[in-house]
């Protein structure tokens, strides 16, 4: 789970966040969801193997006062899970500590404009669900 803040904007054209940390910016166009219960960093050894195949799709399911956005992405061989802050969905192949997934299908600008409202309500709970799909 994470929550909402009132400086979520959901404009970034290429990623999509969720941050473990209680402040946003902004600047922080990507973010949209703040005090996040999961990083990379603690998940587990099985799923940060299974996240280095291109095959492995990523689906990141949210839902906020009834109204439920998904973001899908793919693993790739770099990907680390290291951070224990940020976790990132990118439209691209760009790959660092930080990133959950590559080559998603939706960045924080693809949302949902009546998804992204919900989400400025402070303390909004956004109920998030991680699945991880090895083909």
């Amino acid at each position: 789970m994470a929550y909402g803040h009132e400086n979520v904007v959901g404009l970034h054209k290429t990623t999509t966040e969720l941050t473990t940390e209680s402040f946003l910016t902004p600047q922080g166009t990507c973010i949209i969801g703040v005090k996040s219960d999961q990083s990379l960093s603690n998940l587990s050894d099985e799923i940060k193997q299974m996240v280095k195949s291109k095959e492995t799709r990523i689906h990141l399911k949210m839902k906020v006062n009834g109204e439920t956005e998904e973001i899908v992405g793919y693993g790739s061989p770099g990907l680390t899970y290291e951070d224990s802050t940020s976790m990132v969905a990118r439209t691209s192949p760009f790959e660092c500590g930080r990133t959950l997934m590559v080559n998603s299908d939706k960045a924080a600008s693809d949302l949902k404009r009546s998804f992204i409202e919900k989400l400025k309500e402070v303390d909004v709970l956004i109920e998030c669900k991680l699945v991880f799909i090895s083909e």
